[in-house]
């Protein structure tokens, strides 16, 4: 090959690349003004309702998938620390009648405490006996919020009433379902950033060292458990963001909207969309919780959701372990190459 051919293909690499980058945010754009200007307007109220939980549980999915992408950690109890943060988040509101941010900010805090605590076993055990580990605390923490409740205005530091409930209002900014839409997308989007800021300083670069070699890291002088316990920190975090916004979205919660199984199916749903990029946690709230919901309408049993969910695990676990988005980044990058072919 000659040296001018070298250069040609060179400049068509690069050529190649930048189109890609163009495509990606001219399509990050239309998809800001679609889910800002669009689907608000043309939905109606039960469907901008499905799609506030599948933004939410998105999000929750996002600290999943930190912990598996970056670290190689299973953990089942990502559903538990969004019930963690509700709880905080309607106490909060409860008792004090603060700004729902902060009452928010407050429940993505103490979920972020609970979730170090809880990976404290990380610090010795992987695989299978650390998901269990969290399998089980998700069970336990299902137990704990059945016997206690969630706080609705009663009295006492539960905060429990028999009688009829008082309903959290929803932000100022948030009053009906179209800007309670547009507003958790917002928050999560910045969740996402955050997780993205994260994952390109020190601590992405220590992750990646981790997840490759905990010897390997040691050696360089990464301090393991700090980080690990970091990451924890932020999966839960999201999570506890992600059960402030629930909480704020009906008003009050109830304990069987958190069971310990719901973890291990967002666990398996963040594989099918992919942990290696935000557009898989976009997805798989999707298909945690619109795909059941379209099934009902269309007069299907929403409980056929699970079966597709098991095909696609499986697909997802031997053919595309990037996911759904990173087939879709595949498929993109194949066109485009076959564009700069031509």
């Amino acid at each position: 090959m000659s040296a001018l051919e070298a250069r040609q293909q060179s400049a068509a690499g690069t050529d190649g690349t930048g189109t890609l980058r163009l495509i990606r945010l001219a399509g990050l754009v239309a998809t800001a003004a679609l889910v800002f200007g669009i689907v608000p307007e043309v939905l109606g109220s039960l469907w901008l309702k499905v799609l506030i939980s599948a933004a939410i549980y998105g999000l929750a999915a996002s600290g999943v998938a930190l912990l598996y992408a970056r670290l190689g950690l299973v953990s089942l109890m990502q559903v538990a620390l969004v019930g963690v943060g509700g709880w905080v988040t309607l106490k909060m509101w409860h008792a004090t009648g603060l700004p729902f941010e902060i009452d928010m900010l407050a429940g993505g805090l103490a979920a972020a405490i609970v979730g170090a605590l809880l990976g404290l076993p990380a610090l010795r055990m992987r695989g299978l006996y650390f998901a269990l580990v969290t399998l089980m605390a998700a069970a336990a923490f299902q137990i704990f919020i059945t016997a206690t409740q969630f706080p609705n205005g009663g009295e006492g530091w539960l905060g429990v009433s028999r009688s009829a409930p008082a309903f959290m209002p929803r932000p100022l900014l948030a009053t009906t379902d179209a800007a309670m839409f547009r507003y958790v997308v917002a928050v999560a989007v910045l969740c996402f950033l955050a997780i993205e800021a994260c994952r390109r300083s020190r601590a992405g670069r220590a992750w990646a060292l981790i997840r490759k070699s905990e010897a390997s890291a040691m050696a360089a002088g990464v301090s393991v458990a700090f980080y690990k316990l970091a990451a924890f920190a932020l999966a839960g975090f999201v999570a506890g963001v992600a059960g402030g916004l629930l909480a704020a979205t009906i008003g009050v919660l109830d304990a069987r909207s958190f069971p310990a199984a719901d973890s291990v199916m967002l666990f398996a749903l963040t594989l099918v969309g992919g942990a290696y990029a935000f557009l898989g946690q976009a997805i798989t709230g999707l298909l945690f919780r619109a795909v059941p919901a379209l099934l009902n309408d269309v007069g299907v049993d929403g409980d056929i959701a699970f079966l597709i969910f098991g095909a696609a695990l499986l697909h997802a676990l031997i053919t595309a372990p990037t996911g759904i988005a990173g087939q879709l980044f595949g498929l993109f990058g194949r066109l485009i190459r076959l564009g700069g072919r031509r």
